[in-house]
């Protein structure tokens, strides 16, 4: 069995603290950046390229950061994980994301169930239902056909499946796929349940509720506020909504739900996308098919992850040097910049996928960590982006590690040339000038233009944001972050710091306060 040690007690780290610092700026500059381009990079699954070129790093830190990775026993710790090792030590919960999208190693079984036949099984189901929808099977209280599919859910439950299905909205409308249109409510404050109610129309609308307990407090209350809408019409909400939640859950067998699909606490929220959390709004929006192509280019990905050799393995590579830039280089933060629309509302994803999973301060036995761990994560596409907090990324006192994720073509397949070159040129300069720009800056006597250079970026490049370019790109980013943990000896997959909010707000609408937070509740005239 692998052995979990504290980052500070690995002898690679303080390797690395005494490895010279590499001049970004010399080694990106004519020639030699030329040369670093075509030799630091990876391929990943379905097409993909992990380039790190323009990450402050040489073959000599590569070289600790491949003894790093041995030492802390990555790829050991990722073989437990997927073959059913209680990795979640603060719930003593097996980590089965990996499993909703393929078989990595042993048979797991888990309350005496085959987990993958389990995962399979919901797949499914959830395939079968929307095929049902899609064919009119499955209909309104008049007979109707069922045109928007809204899920109700909030982290996990909204982030990710959000992001997946406004990542290939286009690309379904280009190639014919997009059956219907998804609507999403997240927020407790009614204004959001009542801004995707005033721009839907119920009748035709299937609700999707996700709670894996069955009592989330801001999904209940949504729901609520859906089934009065659906009353207020004169609809039966029992034949307007469907559940995704545990079996266990009061929702598993109601007859309040035309049906429900099942997950488990195997599955975190922030890891629940290729599960029955983002299968049922995905396979109604889409298509069972597209939802399979999302699977497998997430179990491509999986598959190159279980690569031993960091080298070899951009999933692990990408989390090595994020650890040397947070702990070795001390960089608080980093900026996830794609250079693609569709995938607008991935760094939102990214950042609870991160920050919840590494943002703590004690170790996997609950012992306190003296180190940096999880950073800040923060982000927009380009070429927003740089219209708004590239000036700090640029030239502010903090230096900001970037990573880029930049596609050769767009999904429309509209791309006119205007003024000499097309949008999709123009899109893709922009992210080419600015890795240059980072690394390289620019002199200048006027201390104003003056741009110090020095800020380190990789960039993840693929032909399209396809369903398997994505199901690709999201498996990279949740396998970066479980190796970070596993560098830091966290348990990446329990969230505590969510709960005291949780647990003060009940006491508050209970009315059982005082102190400041008494005076909180009257100055908000609860």
């Amino acid at each position: 069995m692998a052995e979990w040690k504290n980052f500070d007690q690995l002898a690679a780290a303080g390797e690395l603290e005494n490895t010279g610092r590499v001049d970004l700026k010399a080694a990106m500059s004519g020639e030699n950046g030329a040369e670093r381009v075509k030799k630091y990079h990876i391929p990943m699954a379905e097409g993909l390229d992990y380039n790190y070129a323009a990450k402050a790093v040489d073959d000599e830190i590569l070289e600790k950061l491949v003894k790093l990775a041995d030492e802390a026993q990555l790829a050991e710790k990722f073989k437990e994980l997927y073959n059913g090792a209680v990795i979640n030590t603060g719930e003593k919960r097996l980590v089965l994301h990996h499993l909703t999208r393929g078989q990595l190693g042993d048979a797991v079984v888990a309350d005496g169930v085959d987990k993958r036949a389990f995962y399979v099984k919901q797949q499914e189901r959830i395939a079968d239902f929307a095929n049902k929808v899609h064919a009119g099977e499955i209909v309104n209280e008049k007979g109707e056909k069922f045109t928007t599919v809204v899920q109700i859910g909030i982290g996990g439950s909204d982030l990710g499946p959000r992001a997946m299905y406004l990542a290939l909205e286009n690309w379904a409308k280009a190639n014919g796929t997009l059956k219907m249109t998804a609507r999403f409510i997240s927020n407790v404050d009614p204004d959001d349940a009542a801004q995707v109610l005033n721009s839907t129309d119920v009748a035709h609308a299937i609700f999707i509720l996700v709670s894996k307990s069955g009592t989330t407090l801001e999904t209940l209350t949504n729901e609520t506020f859906v089934k009065n809408a659906l009353v207020k019409e004169g609809l039966d909400p029992a034949k307007h909504m469907i559940a995704v939640t545990s079996e266990t859950s009061p929702l598993a067998k109601n007859e309040g739900y035309l049906a429900a699909f099942f997950m488990d606490d195997y599955i975190g929220g922030r890891y629940s996308s290729t599960s029955a959390v983002g299968g049922a709004v995905l396979s109604l929006a889409f298509g069972p098919d597209v939802f399979a192509q999302f699977l497998e280019g997430a179990a491509a990905e999986d598959k190159i992850a279980a690569e031993s050799d960091p080298m070899k393995n951009p999933d692990m590579l990408d989390a090595l040097i994020g650890v040397y830039e947070r702990n070795i280089l001390g960089y608080e933060a980093t900026a996830i910049l794609p250079y693609s629309q569709a995938l607008s509302r991935f760094p939102a994803h990214l950042q609870q996928l991160d920050m919840e999973s590494n943002g703590k301060s004690v170790n996997r036995f609950g012992e306190p960590v003296f180190y940096p761990t999880g950073p800040v994560i923060f982000g927009e596409p380009g070429t927003n982006g740089q219209h708004s907090f590239y000036q700090l990324l640029h030239q502010g006192r903090n230096i900001i590690p970037l990573q880029f994720i930049g596609f050769r073509k767009n999904q429309c397949g509209m791309d006119d040339t205007i003024q000499g070159s097309t949008s999709q040129q123009k899109l893709c300069a922009n992210v080419a000038a600015q890795i240059v720009a980072f690394a390289c800056g620019r002199s200048n006597p006027d201390r104003n233009k003056n741009f110090e250079g020095g800020r380190p970026s990789s960039i993840i490049t693929g032909e399209e944001v396809t369903p398997k370019t994505l199901g690709a790109l999201l498996a990279h980013y949740e396998n970066k972050v479980m190796f970070q943990g596993f560098c830091w000896n966290l348990n990446s997959f329990d969230q505590e710091g969510v709960q005291l909010g949780k647990i003060l707000a009940k006491k508050v609408l209970a009315h059982e306060t005082d102190g400041a937070l008494a005076e909180y509740s009257r100055l908000l005239n609860i």
